[in-house]
């Protein structure tokens, strides 16, 4: 598999980085649950594949529950593969909904202590659009203080940002603390909301990491299957597009999930795009769909299918 420089970092990731929130148990956005020992097998297949990219997060499960699992994947294998990059995301207090520079240090340790690590790559500020109006993140004592200290100990190599939002994931770039960003559901097929941020990551040498390429989804089993885009109830004229996309795929010979994921992974503004997987089997369909030969003529008709393409 091909390998891609993550920004200015260094650190060389393939183009699909595998994500974990499957694995958390959050049955009422995925719909499903993963026992542990599929969690476990599955990320075990990811080691054992040519991936070499994994992104988990403090407060994926109850718990940290994906956290957990992928931990015991490590412990079962001896460690991780050589030149395996494994980043995590610092959360609020999942009961307190507490945010504070202090309790980034917590989340942080308590990520080292069930992925059995002691250093990471990647750490990530995660969803900082959710701190309560009384928080600065920006401020003396505030998460991103905090985080700068991690890494200028050497716990963290760089940080990132991972967020829905690409207003506040700006105003955390424009600091120029961090080295690499994460955007989910806003740079697909469907939504381009994310691409002048991604921009202007690319134009500062800083990693860009796609999420969600299928939008939660809708671009894996077609409108009809999947009502939700982005975990939430779907805009009608995305559902329009997608139905539009799917049939366009279908007549092509194309798996709609192929053109999705490849919309990302061939994209000069993404380093790597994570795909959440939920069974081991998955590894071996998903690197599938980036075999797939899509006609340039169906890139152009997909373009021309998109929502604002339509109106």
């Amino acid at each position: 598999m091909q390998r891609n420089t993550l920004g200015n970092t260094g650190l060389e990731v393939g183009p699909l980085c595998i994500g974990t929130s499957t694995l958390a148990g959050f049955t009422e956005t995925y719909g499903y649950d993963v026992d542990d020992e599929r969690a476990v097998e599955t990320v075990l297949a990811v080691f054992d594949s040519e991936v070499n990219y994994l992104d988990t997060g403090n407060n994926y499960g109850k718990d940290g529950l994906a956290e957990r699992r992928v931990g015991e994947a490590i412990r079962r294998r001896g460690g991780l593969p050589e030149g395996f990059v494994l980043q995590t995301k610092v959360d609020a207090d999942p009961v307190t909904g507490d945010y504070s520079g202090a309790r980034v240090r917590r989340s942080l340790e308590e990520s080292l202590e069930r992925l059995g690590v002691d250093h990471l790559p990647v750490l990530a500020l995660h969803d900082p659009e959710f701190m309560s109006a009384d928080q600065d993140g920006f401020g003396p004592g505030g998460a991103l203080e905090a985080l700068v200290a991690i890494r200028d100990e050497g716990i963290a190599d760089h940080l990132a940002v991972a967020s829905g939002s690409v207003e506040v994931t700006q105003r955390y770039l424009d600091t120029g603390a961090f080295d690499v960003v994460l955007n989910h559901n806003r740079f697909t097929l469907l939504n381009r909301e994310a691409q002048d941020l991604f921009e202007g990551a690319r134009d500062k040498g800083l990693g860009v990491l796609n999420a969600a390429p299928y939008g939660g989804g809708m671009l894996v089993k077609g409108p009809a299957q999947q009502p939700k885009y982005c975990y939430g109830e779907r805009d009608e004229a995305f559902a329009a597009s997608a139905l539009a996309m799917a049939e366009a795929c279908e007549a092509a010979g194309v798996p709609l999930a192929a053109a999705a994921l490849q919309f990302s992974t061939r994209s000069p503004l993404v380093d790597s795009t994570v795909v959440g997987i939920s069974r081991p089997e998955r590894i071996r369909e998903t690197l599938a769909l980036l075999a797939v030969e899509i006609p340039p003529a169906l890139w152009v008709e997909l373009e021309s299918l998109r929502p604002d393409a339509r109106i």
